[in-house]
């Protein structure tokens, strides 16, 4: 591995700039110098040996050579001494990895994978000073640079009416399929096919079919998967404990009587950062402050005159790892009182990661008092009183300093009773689980004696012996051999701290060199830092050594760095035999240990075994395939006096056979004997009791599991290859995280990750294990180079492991959460990967090739013929599915409807009987009252809009109007000046002066759709169509005649037309539908007076009633209800315009609350600014006085399914306004009739009477059949459970029907179909500029294919259900609630199965709280998911997992791009529903300028 070159080859640096070099890249490495700081002084470092190429980092220019394998075998010992000194996590060090890894990612041809796209200000976060941007020429397309021209676009402000999103550029195309192929966006999306077409596993063969659930796929067992074929292994015995050796009867004892008889004897040596001996402890020193604090502890410590402390009570130590002497005395003195001591770490900030899981193990513990030195205490996070700050999660501790000021001398008399080692709990060592939770091991006096002992015997430690200490001395190895069995044997420790070990790495060989150590202390870690800075020193000697204990020796991994190690030491007296490496867990204590020959160990041995075996858990060892090797060395033998099995890892705990992997169980009197408090999981690990193949126990005594995977090799050497907490099973395969670490270690390991920080772990998305790995990448890196090293780690994992990483996250260098000793908190990273707070600044997903387990996709069954069905629906009882309004016969005399036949006649009647009676009130953002029109004053503004028709725009009768009107009497006016004249009005909804560029298209577009043969409109709309700015977004020059209704005279019309017969079209309905279709309906004279009949009837509307609308009056119900309704019913309308609300949030409900309407109206968007602009100020609404009790009824128009949960936050949060909790309810409506569904609340004389129907009803469904196009119910909360809400009551004269949507026959009460609707108020038809006849004889005059085949149908386009309910409605009949499921052009059809887009819109809404809105649509069978981000732009990279694990696991989906865009850029229409096809047209063409868009792969 070359990258191991020193910077230039040609001249070899001298020794002292390389010791300098190595210690820079300490200090960059743990963070006490910048990045910038380290490039400084590194370069000046090497000034005058490196000719610097024009500012190159000199450190890149030798890493991109690779030599062959020839070069790199042959030069390994002097390679060895040049290495370049990156000190990545050496834990995983191994050059036999790299080359496999390298070889591997060589057979792979270079994919081209779509490279995530990125804002340039999301770039930058990773490290400002040292980012350059990245060479565009040689990047791939970046779907953010194409924004040349529309980079600096302002953005109008206009939150509520977004018609298209703000910064789209002119040329989005209104149709939803004609999008613009061959943009950026699209070429990357083709490239996402392009990876996805090759699937990487074979697909899976059987699944569970069952007709309702979808099942996950069932991984199969493979039929050529290895299987243990070896024989059942026996318990395998440690060597007896040896006897006739004097052994005292417990620990202290053995202190009492060092302590005593030989008080000089040195006990503990503690270094500075120096590497100067601070201090040394002498056993007589140790015994008289441990009694000292024992005596202080139970005699002088009270609380309310009772002694605070009583034996058997747990105490935390709280002390740094450079105070190993306090630390040994509190231990000694806690024992010497009968007291548990708790090590723990010492807490630097109130929010540590792991810090709470701590203080919950130190709760549950009951501890109440912490010991500490001095100068930790002062260090401590203090509170504003000065004591010690309480921290996240912790019990309130009392801390007491014990340096010796602090302490009380014993009398003469007081002696410690005398104890002996029994089964008393002597300390609690903590321990943290997998997923992140602390537990404490409680081990016993008579344990730890046994501990002392077995050690003492298997590692030869005899009296006055020197032992050197680097690892953590409160737990594991570091206490069992420096603090416990070193007494026992009055040995002398040095103990070194880390802080030193990252000055000077080397300290520990010179302090075994000028102490004459016989046994050092060590992690391979340790070993390999000695590596990289021994160049140079002459002087150093490891011949005193006997044993070089290596604690993390069951780390598979840390045979590369004994073995480099020993290579390099061997000339400086390290003799082979002396390296042990040993295996411990918290639970067994020591497991294994390998002995010196002269303690009569067998010679060690390397076992290369296949990963594809282990994966499977069998053991084979390696011949053909060399790349996929896991290289492992024994941990020795078992210890002396305990007995030693492999049982299977899950299940009952039978023998493993002896080419099998499983878990190590220990028996022995050595071990720890519970998990502090937790019976049930203790009984699990401490008592397993191992059985054979037939059930047999193997012994009575029971057995404890250590955590560690492994086997019993030859000679009964013990091997591990892994543990238990590190394991992942993806699918039936095993996989070790540290494997997969050191896999990604050896793509380039020096060039991008900052030392070697990684973490692996898995996730549970969709019932199985998924790898998630997370990198710190160097502050120095490119994105494209980010880029590549990514798809390089998923190519080599796939390639040795034969297993998909799911997502791999890169993270800005130093910002993991750190564990004690500086390695990377797993359980914490893993936390906040899932709680979206990792901060990524690169993502890469590949759910595609993980997820093998998603159901089957539906196949289409053949379809069940249509008499059939209908003899099933009988056979199974079932009622077709069909309701209707009230007769509209029985409801009044038909004379009046008669008359009301033309709404012309209708408004000349009421200017004529009551003249002054106000209709219209219209409201400015204010609330004052700009304009008003009475009966006559409409009439008189109707004529001379008529007047100026007919003369000025020489219109004759049947010609189309676009009337382009702000809100307002001017638009009502034109209306009914259109109809005066003969004139048929079509109303356009003007273009918006900020954003002509989007809004101007739209409104030429329905002017020459609908062939209108002149514009009405304001003086300042006119000029506007006709602007220089107008004529950049369209062609000013076709407009029809621009008539402007300012200053029109006032002139008489001749005659008032009427039209010859009922059916003759009154006035068109535009408007662009969500999937982004203008259609263009036609409403009849007939159809526009039952609509306004009906509405009457349904709402009790009556001259004497006032209602307030806060609707666009543009089209559908809007329209009607803004422009019709009143002159038909006589009622005033308050009209408060919904643009108005944008600088004035409660301007509505304050109207209602003024002029007490008991009727209003609104949309979903009005609702939504309400909830969100008002949540805060409902205590200011009440003091002006607004007063929201007078509402009877508040109807939101909509045409989509029912908002439950807007609606319920809009009731709840204004009943403390009075609102009543039943008023709000919902319509429906849609573009084939406009009002199908009205709820009004009981009002007047027919609630007396009872006649106002039910309330309406909510059910809960099952989504998951709901893909299937069926209706199953369910219990409210259950799993995949969704909420749908009745939409409101059917109209008078409507009848509705459910048919299936390609049988066209009716369904049963409770099946999924399309609505179908039957009513006198029916638009009559599409207006199209094709006559598209088909289209319109298809969706206005459907008939049933069986059953009643005569009655013409319109078909609404949406799914939905029919149910009887057991309420009864108005004539005493059980009442049919209508349920809307969503609109058929909007859904998704993805696997075989039928989406709604909100329901996974709603999902991933729920997934993160930065999540403001979010839209999704498909491209080429691909689902993208837009969200928009509310927060800041370095968290965008958090929600592109956690959109892509929501989707997964709630609707078996697999996301194939994340769009993360800032808040506003969904773009709404005026109801308040997505644009999504407006979306997906501007992500196309590349217009979002979103802020990261990930490709999925």
């Amino acid at each position: 591995m070359a990258d191991r070159g020193c910077p230039l080859e040609a001249a070899p640096l001298p020794a002292e700039v390389r010791e300098s070099l190595a210690e820079l890249e300490l200090e960059l490495s743990e963070g006490d110098i910048t990045q910038k700081g380290y490039e400084k002084k590194r370069a000046k470092l090497l000034a005058r040996y490196v000719p610097l190429i024009q500012g190159v980092d000199p450190s890149l220019q030798a890493e991109s050579r690779i030599p062959g394998p020839s070069q790199t075998t042959a030069s390994a010992p002097q390679q060895q001494k040049s290495r370049s000194t990156n000190s990545r996590d050496e834990r995983f060090r191994s050059d036999v990895h790299t080359e496999a890894v390298q070889a591997a990612l060589a057979r792979y041809k270079e994919r081209k994978m779509p490279m995530p796209s990125k804002r340039r200000s999301v770039l930058v976060h990773s490290s400002v000073e040292t980012y350059t941007p990245p060479d565009l020429h040689s990047a791939p397309p970046d779907v953010t640079t194409g924004l040349m021209e529309h980079s600096h676009y302002e953005r109008p402000q206009v939150a509520s009416v977004r018609g298209v999103p703000r910064g789209y550029s002119g040329s989005v195309l209104e149709t939803a399929d004609g999008v613009p192929v061959n943009s950026r966006v699209s070429s990357k999306i083709q490239q996402l096919l392009n990876t996805l077409k090759r699937p990487k596993r074979p697909p899976l063969k059987e699944f569970f079919v069952d007709d309702f659930e979808e099942l996950l796929g069932v991984p199969q067992p493979d039929p050529n998967q290895p299987k243990p074929e070896g024989n059942q292994m026996g318990v395998l015995k440690g060597e007896p404990l040896a006897l006739g050796t004097p052994w005292p009867p417990s620990l202290l004892a053995a202190l009492q009587r060092w302590g005593t008889t030989q008080p000089k004897a040195p006990c503990l040596t503690a270094l500075d950062t120096t590497g100067k001996a601070m201090c040394t402890l002498t056993y007589g020193k140790l015994w008289s402050r441990s009694l000292k604090l024992a005596y202080t502890l139970l005699n002088k410590l009270t609380s309310k005159n009772e002694p605070l402390l009583k034996p058997g009570d747990r105490v935390a130590l709280v002390f740094p790892n450079s105070d190993p002497v306090m630390f040994m005395v509190a231990f000694y003195g806690c024992l010497l009182a009968e007291l548990v001591p708790v090590p723990i770490e010492v807490p630097l900030t109130r929010k540590d990661a792991g810090s709470q899981q701590v203080g919950f193990l130190l709760g549950s513990c009951g501890v109440a008092l912490a010991l500490t030195t001095d100068a930790c205490q002062k260090g401590l996070p203090k509170a504003q009183t000065g004591e010690v700050a309480t921290f996240k999660g912790w019990p309130p501790l009392t801390w007491l300093v014990i340096d010796g000021k602090h302490l009380a001398k014993p009398p003469k008399d007081w002696h410690p009773l005398a104890q002996d080692a029994g089964a008393r709990t002597a300390y609690i060592e903590y321990k943290t689980s997998k997923e992140g939770s602390t537990v404490g091991v409680t081990v016993s006096h008579a344990s730890l004696l046994a501990q002392c002992r077995a050690l003492t015997q298997a590692c030869g430690y005899s009296e006055a012996e020197t032992l050197t200490n680097v690892l953590d001395f409160k737990r594991d190895a570091g206490l069992w051999h420096g603090v416990l069995t070193s007494v026992v044997n009055r040995m002398h420790v040095v103990s070194v701290p880390y802080a030193l070990m990252k000055v000077n790495p080397l300290s520990w060989i010179q302090k075994v060199c000028s102490y004459k150590a016989q046994a050092a202390l060590v992690k391979s870690r340790d070993m390999h830092w000695s590596l990289l800075a021994q160049r140079g020193q002459r002087d150093i000697s490891l011949s005193s050594l006997r044993m070089l204990i290596v604690a993390d020796g069951a780390n598979p991994w840390s045979i590369s760095s004994c073995d480099a190690f020993l290579n390099v030491f061997q000339s400086r007296g390290l003799r082979p035999e002396v390296i042990c490496p040993c295996a411990s867990s918290p639970e067994a204590l020591t497991v294994a240990i390998r002995r010196p020959p002269d303690l009569g160990g067998p010679p060690p041995r390397k076992a290369v075994l296949s990963m594809h075996g282990l994966s499977y858990g069998v053991i084979r060892v390696d011949t053909e395939e060399k790349l996929s090797v896991l290289t492992v060395q024994d941990v020795g033998q078992a210890m002396p006096g305990a007995n030693v099995c492999v049982v299977k890892v899950e299940g009952t705990p039978y023998l493993c056979k002896t080419d099998e992997v499983g878990e190590i169980c220990v028996n022995s009197s050595a071990t720890g004997t519970a998990y502090y408090g937790l019976l049930g999981i203790t009984k699990n690990i401490f008592e397993t009791v191992p059985v054979t193949a037939e059930g047999v126990p193997v012994s009575d005594r029971p057995f404890t599991r250590t955590g560690l995977l492994g086997f019993i090799g030859p000679d009964n050497l013990v091997f591990i290859v892994g543990k238990l907490d590190g394991l992942m099973v993806v699918g039936v395969r095993r996989h070790n995280a540290d494997d997969v670490v050191a896999t990604a270690l050896a793509v380039e390991p020096m060039k991008f990750v900052y030392r070697g920080r990684i973490a692996v772990f898995s996730v549970t998305v969709l019932h199985d294990d998924r790898i998630v790995l997370v990198a710190e990448q160097r502050p120095d890196a490119s994105e494209e180079d980010s880029f590549q090293w990514m798809s390089r780690v998923l190519q080599a994992v796939d390639s040795i492991h034969q297993v998909g990483v799911y997502c791999l996250a890169l993270v800005p260098a130093n910002t993991l959460p750190k564990a004690p000793l500086g390695g990377i908190h797993i359980s914490e990273t893993k936390q906040r990967f899932l709680e979206g707070m990792l901060h990524p600044c690169n993502v890469l997903m590949c759910p595609h090739t993980c997820v093998t387990n998603l159901p089957k996709p539906r196949q289409k069954q053949p379809e069940v013929g249509p008499a059939s069905m209908i003899v099933g629906n009988l056979v199974a009882g079932k009622r077709i599915a069909q309701a209707s309004g009230r007769e509209l016969a029985h409801l009044e005399d038909s004379d009046q409807a008669r008359k009301f036949l033309f709404l012309a006649d209708v408004l000349q009647w009421r200017a004529h009987t009551t003249p002054d009676h106000p209709l219209f009130l219209l409201l400015n953002a204010k609330g004052t009252v700009t304009s008003t029109a009475t009966c006559v004053q409409l009439h008189k503004r109707a004529e001379r809009v008529a007047a100026a028709l007919t003369e000025k725009g020489r219109l004759s009768v049947g010609d189309h109007v676009a009337l382009v009107y702000p809100p307002g009497v001017d638009l009502i006016a034109a209306f009914y000046g259109c109809l005066y004249c003969g004139c048929v009005p079509v109303t356009v909804r003007p273009p918006h002066p900020q954003n002509l560029g989007t809004t101007l298209p739209t409104v030429k577009m329905i002017v020459e759709v609908s062939k209108s043969a002149c514009v009405l409109t304001t003086q300042t709309i006119a000029r506007l169509l006709k602007s220089r700015e107008a004529a950049a977004a369209v062609d000013v020059r076709t407009w029809p005649t621009v008539l402007d209704t300012d200053d029109i005279p006032k002139k008489k019309v001749a005659g008032i037309f009427r039209p010859p017969s009922p059916d003759v079209l009154a006035y068109l309905d535009f408007s662009v539908s969500t999937t982004g279709i203008l259609a263009g309906v036609k409403m009849s004279h007939a159809a526009t007076s039952a609509l306004c009949r009906s509405i009457k009837l349904q709402c009790e509307l009556y001259p004497s009633r006032q209602i307030a609308i806060c609707l666009d009056p543009y089209c559908g119900l809007g329209f009607a209800l803004w422009c019709l309704c009143s002159v038909y019913s006589g009622h005033q309308s308050v009209l408060v315009p919904p643009l108005e609300l944008e600088s004035n949030v409660s301007l509505w409900l304050s109207a209602v609350s003024q002029y007490k309407a008991r009727v209003t109206f609104c949309s979903y968007s009005v609702m939504e600014m309400c909830t969100k602009g008002l949540g805060a100020q409902t205590g200011v609404l009440r003091m002006k006085g607004v007063n929201l009790s007078c509402v009877r009824t508040c109807m939101v128009v909509a045409e989509e399914r029912p908002r439950i949960t807007l609606t319920q936050s809009f009731s709840k949060l204004f009943k403390d306004l009075g609102l009543p909790a039943r008023a709000v309810s919902t319509t429906f409506g849609c573009r084939v009739n406009v009002a199908i569904c009205l709820q009004p609340n009981r009002l007047g004389k027919l609630a007396e009477q009872g006649t106002a129907g039910p309330d309406p009803t909510t059910v809960y469904v099952d989504m998951r059949a709901l893909r299937h196009d069926r209706v199953r119910l369910v219990e409210r909360g259950s799993p995949h459970s969704l909420p749908l809400m009745e939409s409101g009551k059917i109209l008078p004269g409507v009848k509705v029907i459910i048919a299936h949507t390609e049988t066209k026959g009716p369904l049963g009460d409770s099946h999924l179909g399309e609505i179908w609707v039957s009513s006198p108020h029916n638009a009559t038809g599409y207006y199209t500029v094709y006559g598209e006849e088909a289209l319109h004889a298809d969706h206005f005059s459907a008939r049933l294919s069986f059953g009643d085949t005569q009655t013409i149908w319109a078909r609404t386009g949406y799914l939905g259900f029919l149910r009887r309910t057991e309420l009864t409605d108005a004539s005493g009949e059980r009442h049919d609630a209508l349920y809307v499921v969503g609109s058929l052009d909007e859904t998704l059809e993805l696997r075989g199965m039928r989406y709604h887009p909100i329901d996974i819109e709603t999902s991933v809404i729920r997934a993160h709280r930065s999540i403001a809105e979010c839209a999704v649509f498909t491209w080429t069978n691909l689902l993208v998911v837009v969200v928009e981000l509310d927060g800041l732009e370095q968290d965008a990279l958090d929600l592109v997992a956690l959109v892509t694990n929501v989707v997964l696991e709630e609707h078996y989906l697999v996301v194939g791009v994340v769009v993360i865009v800032d808040p506003g850029v969904i773009p709404i229409n005026s109801r308040g529903e997505k644009q999504r096809m407006h979306l997906r047209d501007g992500f196309l063409a590349d217009q979002l300028d979103p802020i990261y868009v990930a490709y999925n792969m």
